[in-house]
């Protein structure tokens, strides 16, 4: 039988509402989202709500045993918070141990190995995301009630997550990975439309809803991470668990053709996006037209140029010296793009120097009172190291894969560092008014801020509602200096052959499940509209990925 090929053949137009809005990848978790929204929560409540229901319908790309961040706008303030729930590498965990057991500074953390894993964010992102953020209505056992109920009944398995699911089951059928069958069906990763149960996972909620951050960092939850890692050769320790703590950071901006790009700071990627955009900010895309050749050629370019910087300098902050303030600046924008030429591909890709002194599942919500939460939560590949902590029904993240073994490197792991981090959140308003603009992201490791930068560019340049700007086929560059470029299918044959004499190595155009390369996104905008009599009216526009399982649910 021939091997069934998945194509994206629909279209599907923005959900447009007035009173609430939630895009997700899960339509059953978008809809638990509007119930908080409903029963009085804010914007933070319900996406909490849906990362928990995310958690349980998708934990082959989320969950609690991994890490968060969090964009939150003020609609009274009209300013934008930020969170950092990413986890940091054991106090144990040094250079030396590695080169005592073979792992040299040319080496990276195998992904599976014990050492890859970061205490796990998420389960403080949640609770502080709702304590500070939320709207002080609903307690976290009523943010939490809807996913232990989705965990506790079952929820049937959607397409795409079923594909996933079953091609990254083999970290939990390892013989060695002995709790690995708490994630799987009957001994087998359940299959389309099968109806998936997670009780333990339940019971890892339950815990969090009574105990707050207590119930996971301490306790049984606690006792049981500790003990698989060590089972795996990792060094974590209770002390470490309990020692976790989220960082409100403020966010980072700059200004592209009016409009305020948000991002959180590194440790997270988000400044790469900004990079790009302030070096695309200096060519008139729209006149070269959407995903012309010239369009995407000065695109990659442009990603090319920040990941040079972003890949060296990108690093935990509170370890040592990010220049993010330069890394910003118009000033070193310009110098930048000087490097780009529009005829032919740059024969190297090297980062700068920018000093003039001495970072899946995403999900979006914008509540009635137009307050948004731009919320990403991931375990990093897939189920991450598949380690799953025995009666807790989760597995814990691979994200300490993306430290630096080379001493000299900014990125390089020490303990209690937290590493260069793939999930970002976006979120954008008015650079006049402070009012939102819209609240999105792009899931995908390396491919984020790639879709940050293509699909604003969409909205800002060529005009496009979110739907439009998540559909159009994308490009990505690969975030090592090899300069490979992938494209989608979608981007005619005649593209792809001036983009090839403009020298660039390409691949594609990519087709069927392998287009997830390009990310799975939401995107939620807050344009005026009229109403009877002339009356302005705020009306909310969602737009969800065609990539993914999911869709925008609104009132």
């Amino acid at each position: 039988m021939a091997e069934f090929v998945y194509k994206f053949a629909s279209r599907r137009s923005s959900v447009l509402c007035t009173h609430g809005v939630v895009a997700s990848n899960q339509p059953l978790a978008s809809r638990i989202g509007v119930q908080i929204l409903k029963k009085g929560g804010n914007a933070a409540d319900a996406a909490v709500a849906v990362a928990a229901a995310l958690n349980v319908t998708q934990p082959c790309s989320t969950g609690i045993g991994g890490d968060c961040f969090c964009l939150y706008y003020d609609a009274n303030s009209r300013t934008v918070k930020g969170l950092n729930g990413s986890g940091r590498a054991p106090a144990a965990l040094t250079l030396d141990l590695l080169r005592n057991q073979g792992i040299g500074p040319k080496d990276q953390l195998p992904p599976l190995s014990a050492h890859s894993v970061t205490v796990p964010g998420a389960a403080a992102g949640w609770v502080d995301t709702v304590d500070v953020f939320g709207s002080k209505k609903l307690s976290m056992r009523d943010v939490l009630q809807p996913a232990i109920e989705l965990a506790e009944e079952g929820f049937p398995v959607h397409h795409l997550t079923a594909h996933l699911w079953n091609a990254n089951s083999h970290t939990l059928t390892r013989p060695e990975n002995r709790h690995g069958s708490e994630m799987l069906l009957d001994g087998r990763p359940p299959r389309e439309g099968d109806v998936m149960r997670l009780p333990n996972l339940a019971k890892t909620f339950k815990l969090l809803a009574e105990h707050g951050k207590a119930g996971f960092y301490q306790g049984p939850v606690a006792k049981a991470i500790v003990n698989v890692i060590h089972e795996h050769g990792g060094v974590m320790t209770l002390e470490d668990l309990a020692a976790h703590q989220s960082t409100f950071d403020e966010p980072i901006k700059t200004c592209y053709r009016g409009i305020n790009v948000w991002e959180i700071p590194p440790n997270g990627q988000g400044i790469t996006a900004l990079i790009a955009l302030n070096i695309l900010e200096g060519f008139n895309l729209k006149e070269l037209g959407h995903n012309s050749p010239e369009y995407l050629h000065l695109v990659a370019e442009a990603l090319k140029l920040s990941f040079a910087d972003t890949l060296w300098y990108n690093a935990d902050p509170e370890k040592v010296h990010v220049p993010i303030k330069h890394m910003l600046s118009k000033e070193y924008a310009a110098e930048r793009r000087k490097l780009i030429m529009q005829n032919r591909v740059m024969p190297e890709c090297h980062h700068g120097t920018p000093y003039t002194s001495s970072d899946t599942e995403y999900l979006t919500v914008v509540d009635c009172h137009g307050n948004a939460c731009s919320f990403i939560d991931s375990n990093y590949m897939n189920f991450g190291t598949g380690l799953v902590p025995q009666g807790c029904g989760f597995t814990l993240q691979n994200r300490g894969c993306n430290f630096s073994l080379d001493p000299d490197h900014p990125n390089a792991l020490s303990p209690g560092k937290r590493p260069y981090h793939t999930i970002i959140p976006g979120m954008a308003t008015y650079a006049d008014s402070g009012e939102l603009y819209t609240s999105f992201g792009v899931m995908g490791g390396f491919m984020q801020p790639q879709g940050h930068v293509q699909v604003l560019a969409n909205m800002i340049d060529f005009g496009m509602d979110p739907q439009q700007a998540l559909d159009m086929p994308r490009l990505h560059v690969n975030a090592g200096l090899e300069g490979l470029v992938s494209l989608e299918e979608g981007i005619p044959q005649s593209t792809i052959d001036r983009l090839r004499a403009l020298g660039h190595k390409l691949e594609g155009p990519i087709s069927g499940y392998q287009r997830t390369l390009f990310g799975r996104g939401q995107i939620i905008m807050r344009k005026r509209g009229h109403s009877c009599g002339g009356e302005e009216v705020a009306v909310l526009w969602a737009g969800s990925e065609g990539r993914g399982d999911g869709m925008a649910v609104g009132y």
